[in-house]
């Protein structure tokens, strides 16, 4: 009898562990639920804590209540100057009626496929009525937000609330770009020829006008220094003609001192002239007596005591 007795005791606990966990479910602080009876909807629970069911009869579908995030695949529209953009979006939504949401779409599987229709509806909507220079500007905050309030007022019967619809890229296709990009260098390579050409214009036309100014002042300084020396050698020979006319006599034994300087002043320096010519006239005197009467017959010829110094000899100089 203990035996049977035990056994059903277990029996009873065991079906009452079964109904207490079929009959009690927990609802987190993240989640929301909602209770069907038969699949129908019975209530919605959005607060947290542990909660109680029918038994075999309801069962609980959790949904989570915070932000989540859907990336749709990125779409290829054509903007209105005619332009072909591939824009990446990303949509963030909260489900804030879980009923509807059960009724419309059922898992969040199913509001991703409708979110994404949605999204590329509105974008192709929107990006059709804007320029490429409008995307790139400080409007394209505008466009988002327009594209967010079309998404969010379409979202509405899923039981849903769109947060946020982000364009996070708009570029143009690989191929328009290498062909944009081609072009730009094209343009580049072409701009910078021009400059170029430009740049060497200017430098050939700086190099002349200096050429020509070198020229100019070359020229004047020429007609300068040859002015300066024509009125420096008038001054001499000025100079040297009112010498000349002061005392004749000393000016002709000035120079022919002069010239017994410079023909005179080296070790080797020889001369095969006789003395009585007119280079030594000035040896017998600084008149000039001894070469012109020339020294008597016999008479060894005078040492000269004239200013000048040059010692006369009876032999030829050497």
């Amino acid at each position: 009898m203990s035996r049977r007795l035990l056994a059903i005791i277990g029996a009873v606990l065991v079906v009452g562990g079964i109904l207490a966990m079929s009959s009690f479910f927990i609802v987190d602080q993240t989640e929301q639920a909602l209770v069907l009876q038969l699949g129908q909807p019975r209530r919605v629970i959005v607060e947290p804590g542990l909660w109680v069911k029918r038994p075999f009869v309801e069962n609980v579908i959790l949904y989570d209540n915070r932000v989540l995030d859907f990336e749709p695949p990125h779409e290829e529209v054509i903007v209105s100057d005619q332009k072909r953009l591939v824009a990446d979006t990303y949509t963030r939504y909260r489900i804030v009626d879980p009923l509807k949401f059960y009724q419309t779409v059922g898992s969040e599987a199913g509001v991703r496929a409708r979110l994404s229709a949605l999204v590329s509806g509105s974008l192709r909507r929107v990006l059709g009525s804007v320029t490429l220079n409008d995307i790139l500007s400080v409007k394209r905050n505008a466009i988002m937000v327009q594209i967010r309030d079309d998404v969010a007022e379409q979202a509405k019967p899923f039981g849903i609330e769109v947060v946020d619809v982000r364009l996070r890229r708009a570029d143009l296709p690989e191929e328009n770009s290498q062909a944009i990009y081609a072009r730009m260098q094209s343009e580049r390579e072409q701009q910078a020829r021009q400059y170029r050409g430009e740049g060497a214009e200017a430098a050939q036309n700086v190099r002349a006008n200096a050429e020509r100014e070198r020229t100019v002042i070359l020229a004047e300084a020429q007609r300068d220094a040859q002015r300066v020396r024509g009125d420096g050698d008038g001054q001499s020979i000025k100079i040297y003609a009112d010498a000349f006319n002061q005392d004749k006599e000393f000016f002709a034994f000035y120079r022919s001192l002069q010239a017994y300087r410079e023909g005179l002043h080296g070790k080797d320096t020889s001369f095969v002239l006789s003395p009585e010519g007119n280079f030594f006239r000035f040896f017998g005197g600084w008149t000039g007596e001894g070469a012109a009467g020339g020294p008597p017959s016999g008479t060894p010829p005078r040492a000269s005591t004239s200013p000048g110094g040059a010692a006369g000899a009876g032999s030829p100089p050497r």
